[in-house]
């Protein structure tokens, strides 16, 4: 009996993007669990926090001044969850120094899902900080919201921490190449965010060139949109939606400028061979 051996023919499968990003979720929440227990969460993360806005508002309150107070009030408490998502940059340099870049780049597939799964994991915690200074703090406070308003706040949160997460994933894109500096890049850009984007003061306080720079950030439209809405308690939807939308759309367009800087990002390094081990 005579038999025929057959050629080996390796096969790839290459899996879907959204098996990669629902893997990369999960390793994430792993990650947020070895960084977090709730206890350390709660008197470590959200007391400190709580403070800073704190801080903030009692400049209001020493000035007498009620506006002022809900002003920083306001801003400090939704840039909170704006300041968390910057870890974005932080959790995909991670993936240097953890020794798994090089297999990422290397296995088929589409590496953006990966990244932009595994951060995922500052999204609860960026909303919970922020609803907490927004609804709990600032009520005590003296800062008030009609139902309509209410609803303002939260979507203007929600789309901040949304483009603010895309804009992470496009800052870190370009961080991977010298990951030594993934907390001064982060440090940075929440820096300007809430020098130029409304949070402590006024965007136009600012020259119009600046102004205009202010633009590019998701926050500046988000909260924008929220201050709108509470200088204008009778209209607050009709006053908010053109800075809600403007803030997923230029969200949308960092999303999207992220994943093609980290495609181009893991086609070089498959290329020539520039991700090593010892990174």
């Amino acid at each position: 009996m005579s038999s025929e051996i057959l050629p080996f023919v390796p096969t790839t499968r290459v899996p879907s993007t959204w098996r990669v990003f629902r893997t990369s979720v999960s390793a994430g929440i792993e990650d947020y669990k070895l960084n977090y227990t709730v206890t350390s969460w709660i008197f470590g993360w959200l007391m400190r926090l709580m403070v800073e806005v704190l801080f903030f508002a009692l400049i209001g309150v020493l000035l007498q001044n009620p506006e002022v107070t809900m002003f920083l009030v306001v801003g400090r408490g939704l840039f909170l969850g704006v300041m968390e998502m910057m870890w974005v940059i932080q959790s995909t340099a991670w993936e240097r120094y953890t020794g798994t870049l090089p297999l990422l780049v290397s296995a088929p597939g589409r590496v953006w899902p990966v990244f932009a799964g595994r951060s995922t994991q500052w999204f609860p915690s960026s909303l919970i900080t922020s609803i907490i200074a927004l609804f709990v703090l600032a009520p005590a406070l003296g800062v008030r919201y009609n139902a309509a308003q209410a609803v303002v706040v939260v979507l203007g949160l929600l789309v901040s921490v949304v483009g603010t997460y895309a804009l992470a994933l496009a800052c870190a894109s370009v961080v991977l190449r010298g990951a030594q500096y993934r907390n001064l890049a982060s440090n940075v850009v929440h820096g300007i965010m809430a020098l130029i984007c409304g949070i402590n003061v006024p965007v136009e306080f600012w020259p119009s060139w600046v102004q205009g720079f202010a633009q590019i950030f998701p926050v500046t439209h988000g909260l924008g949109a929220v201050r709108a809405a509470l200088d204008a308690p009778d209209a607050a939807f009709a006053v908010a939606w053109p800075g809600l939308l403007f803030a997923l759309g230029i969200g949308f367009v960092w999303l999207v400028l992220g994943a093609l800087l980290l495609e181009q990002f893991a086609a070089s390094g498959r290329r020539d061979g520039s991700i090593d081990l010892d990174d």
